[in-house]
């Protein structure tokens, strides 16, 4: 057998049950590689959270800047937890698949993986989009595309999850109050500072450990992309909670 058979074949993943495209819509080829190269999606997305924490402004490297900089460095230390969304969605991911082929699947990592793969893989394109002047004058061109289709591909892996977990429901609850959570911090209630979002085109730093500008209506729209995002994330978990129970598939997950 070929090395794509290999990788394509059901045998030995878990069942792929027939579900209604919008809960499912990758290609069952797609989910077998997926699955069969966990640990590499796994490294893959582990390089991402180390390349993402450093984006924000973890700068162990190199030696001539401060160790903490750019947006960390501009937000009150205990808030430091709210800004790099998408740096701990994919070691949310890296998580999930590495639990799930160790043979130690945990529901809530695989809920919160999901939320925050569907949530910052089209929350950042979005805004890189809507903002494409102001981003492309900030970024290179290979960078602003790396950005772009990097979040792109965790949304496409977020749709491996259905494969592993069956989205309870107290798993979903608490993928809900942690992202409903940063939506909150990041735009409307920030508790210590100014919102904790990503840096959007147009933000000036205040003072260090302050916070920044949030020039309207790019705050606005920022705000409702996100917002949305999460309100359509829940749907989809516990829609396919609902599917997974109404094609029987969950007895033995």
């Amino acid at each position: 057998m070929s090395l794509l058979a290999d990788l394509t074949d059901d045998d030995g993943l878990p069942e792929r049950p027939d579900l209604p495209w919008y809960v499912a819509p990758l290609p069952r080829a797609v989910e077998n590689v997926g699955l069969r190269i966990a640990w590499v999606v796994v490294a893959i997305n582990l390089v991402g959270t180390a390349f993402g924490f450093w984006y924000y402004g973890v700068h162990p490297l190199p030696l001539s800047d401060p160790l903490i900089t750019w947006q960390l460095a501009g937000t009150p230390p205990s808030m430091w937890v709210f800004v790099p969304d998408s740096p701990v969605a994919t070691l949310f991911i890296a998580l999930a698949l590495g639990l799930w082929a160790l043979g130690r699947s945990n529901e809530y990592v695989n809920a919160l993986a999901f939320f925050g793969c569907w949530k910052l893989g089209l929350w950042t394109p979005f805004v890189l989009l809507a903002f494409a002047d102001g981003f492309t004058a900030a970024n290179p061109l290979p960078m602003y595309l790396f950005l772009l289709f990097s979040h792109l591909a965790m949304t496409v892996e977020g749709f491996l999850l259905y494969r592993i977990s069956g989205f309870p429901v107290r798993a979903v609850a608490v993928a809900v109050a942690w992202y409903g959570l940063n939506d909150v911090v990041d735009y409307f209630v920030p508790v210590a500072g100014t919102p904790h979002h990503t840096l959007m085109p147009g933000q000036v730093l205040l003072e260090s450990g302050v916070g920044f500008t949030h020039p309207s209506p790019t705050h606005e729209i920022a705000a409702a992309g996100a917002v949305v995002l999460t309100l359509t994330a829940t749907f989809l978990a516990l829609a396919t909670r609902v599917k997974l129970l109404e094609a029987g598939a969950l007895s033995s997950r």
